[in-house]
């Protein structure tokens, strides 16, 4: 195997590495379409009839 083609094998090896790794990486860090549902049920929650709680409403650090 000459030199260059064992320098662009290893470059090549690297940098899908890297394009992999970036692409795990944004996985992690962005939800699914299909689960903005449960990502906003846990932001808002909602009482036993759907109705969503006011949680301004049991700041303690709003009261006067």
């Amino acid at each position: 195997m000459n030199r260059n083609r064992r320098i662009f094998i290893i470059v090549f090896i690297v940098f899908t590495s890297l394009v992999i790794l970036i692409a795990v990486d944004m996985g992690r860090r962005t939800t699914a379409p299909w689960n903005k549902r449960r990502e906003v049920e846990r932001a808002l929650p909602m009482s036993k009839d759907g109705v969503a709680i006011d949680t301004m409403a049991t700041d303690t650090l709003l009261a006067p």
